[in-house]
């Protein structure tokens, strides 16, 4: 699922792309069709997001949400306009360029306190100015679940994904497995501060990339990871390879259906 570096790439890109001008909306595929009428045809006033939530805003009251989920992606294109291929939820046409929308968990129109009330039920998001980290401090600190649960509760941090969450953690060699009561306020200021400079670079860039100079792949001589995630991380989806500081194997476990993945001496 894309993390929320992707979902404010995405809203910047649109903002360029279609911000401030009247947008042609559309559902060929048909089930956004009632939604796309409403808003056809009117100027695209902002594209934002929060957390892994998109939102293009016509204004007034009309808000296209988007959930891309584990599916879903847009393609933008110049023009001319091509015809629909595959399941297209909702396609965009502004003066320039053409986007088309397949396989969201969500797209749907939303009136401003429906957008609201979607946006109170998440945690603060790190790449957003008006973020409170002791929001998401005063949460953690009264529960008993491992920090490493917490970090992807969206109502949590809104944004944190299974990359984020494990890279974080070992950058501030932190046990996943430590209970949220057990991490001091000072701590997580510092973790946030480094979360917020992490996605930011992830939406400059596009990527991912947790390790520190040190530790690069020229510095080291390593061979550059190979993945379709992209990005230098340390241990994500490194399980049974050397720790990249200290030399020992990656480990992983499942926790609440999610893979996890830390460095059993760094991380204590």
């Amino acid at each position: 699922m894309p993390e929320g570096h992707t979902l404010h790439r995405l809203a910047r890109r649109h903002q360029r792309l279609f911000g401030g001008a009247p947008v042609r909306v559309s559902s060929p595929q048909g089930r956004f069709a009632a939604g796309a009428a409403l808003v056809d045809g009117r100027v695209l006033l902002r594209a934002a997001a929060h957390g892994k939530h998109l939102f293009h805003r016509y204004g007034p009251d009309a808000t296209v949400h988007v959930h891309l989920g584990l599916y879903g992606q847009f393609s933008e294109q110049p023009l001319p306009v091509l015809p629909a291929v595959g399941e297209v939820r909702m396609r965009m046409v502004g003066a320039g360029q053409w986007a088309d929308l397949r396989g969201p968990t969500a797209c749907e129109l939303l009136t401003d306190a429906e957008v609201s009330a979607l946006r109170s039920r998440l945690g603060p998001d790190p790449l957003r100015r008006d973020a409170d980290p002791d929001r998401a401090f005063a949460r953690m600190s009264r529960s008993r679940k491992p920090v490493s649960a917490l970090l992807m509760d969206q109502a949590v941090v809104a944004g944190v994904g299974n990359v984020y969450r494990a890279e974080l953690l070992f950058r501030h060699r932190i046990d996943p497995l430590l209970p949220g009561r057990g991490l001091d306020r000072p701590l997580w200021m510092e973790m946030w501060t480094d979360l917020v400079t992490l996605m930011r670079q992830g939406v400059r860039t596009g990527r991912i990339d947790t390790v520190r100079d040190a530790h690069l792949p020229e510095v080291t001589g390593r061979p550059p990871r190979r993945d379709r995630h992209g990005g230098e991380v340390y241990v994500y989806r490194r399980a049974g390879a050397p720790c990249l500081v200290c030399g020992t194997e990656i480990a992983t476990r499942l926790l609440e259906a999610r893979k996890l993945y830390w460095c059993p001496t760094c991380q204590t």
